[in-house]
């Protein structure tokens, strides 16, 4: 079991953000990852159809006995990874939006939450919100609209995208944000953006600790790869391979050692 696979899925290619802090940490292991392109965005489907998808990425991932599956996928966590825990054995890890950290390290008591529709009236999220953030806390909630497609389709460059983004996200500005709640694994490819906009703000993305989560997950159940050798590292996608190789090339310079595959799921 040691030499299987990592599972990862999200809902096209921001759980790549998730993939780079999962190897970079675990650099032996090897990595399955599960881009479904074609039904993304999740944030704006139904919760019916959330799970639906979650559980289709999940029996194909196991179909290649992925060891451990990581819900690379703000959306599909809080709507769906409770159910894919109950119905298999492999341990899940899921995303949650940064909720704790940013009420603990803001300063001026003053957060924001870039996250999709589908994550912010979720229970999960309803839940983890009552439970941390205070009554001294004020917090500016901005639903990312058109954002996960951005990403899909490259266009976080042109002038319009750019335009469209910053007066997407005034509201930080305006109400003076000093911590700011990445909500969608999409959304740290903004991050070079949302730094030229709100160059005081502090950035909070969950990458580094659901990479730290997984090695805890793989260690408590002797399941960590220590051969010191190549992984095997494949993409697979149901959209156009280009998008996702280019990204890829972009944001991960020295990592060529990966196949890429597109396969209609």
């Amino acid at each position: 079991m040691v030499n299987n696979s990592i599972g990862i899925f999200d809902s096209g290619l921001g759980g790549t953000s998730i993939f780079k802090e999962v190897h970079q940490l675990l650099p032996n292991e090897n990595i399955s990852y599960l881009a479904d392109s074609k039904n993304a965005p999740y944030g704006q489907k139904s919760k019916e159809e959330i799970i639906q998808l979650s559980f289709k990425n999940t029996e194909l991932l196991l179909q290649k006995q992925c060891k451990l599956i990581i819900v690379a996928c703000n959306t599909a966590t809080t709507n769906a990874i409770h159910l894919l825990r109950k119905k298999y054995s492999v341990p899940f890890i899921g995303i949650e939006p940064a909720i704790k950290p940013a009420t603990l390290q803001t300063k001026n008591n003053k957060i924001g939450i870039l996250a999709t529709k589908g994550t912010l009236s979720s229970q999960l999220f309803s839940k983890t919100f009552k439970k941390f953030v205070k009554k001294d806390i004020q917090v500016t909630e901005i639903e990312g609209k058109n954002l996960v497609e951005a990403v899909e389709n490259d266009s976080l460059d042109t002038k319009a995208f750019k335009s469209y983004f910053f007066h997407h996200i005034a509201a930080f500005k305006e109400q003076e944000i000093d911590s700011l709640v990445l909500g969608c694994t999409h959304y740290p490819y903004l991050i070079p953006l949302i730094k030229e906009f709100l160059p005081q703000v502090n950035i909070i993305d969950s990458g580094f600790a659901v990479a730290q989560q997984t090695k805890r997950v793989l260690n408590q159940n002797q399941l960590l790869n220590l051969n010191n050798t190549s992984p095997h590292i494949e993409f697979i996608t149901n959209a156009e391979i280009k998008f996702l190789s280019k990204l890829l090339k972009k944001h991960n310079p020295d990592f060529i050692n990966f196949k890429l595959k597109q396969l209609d799921f």
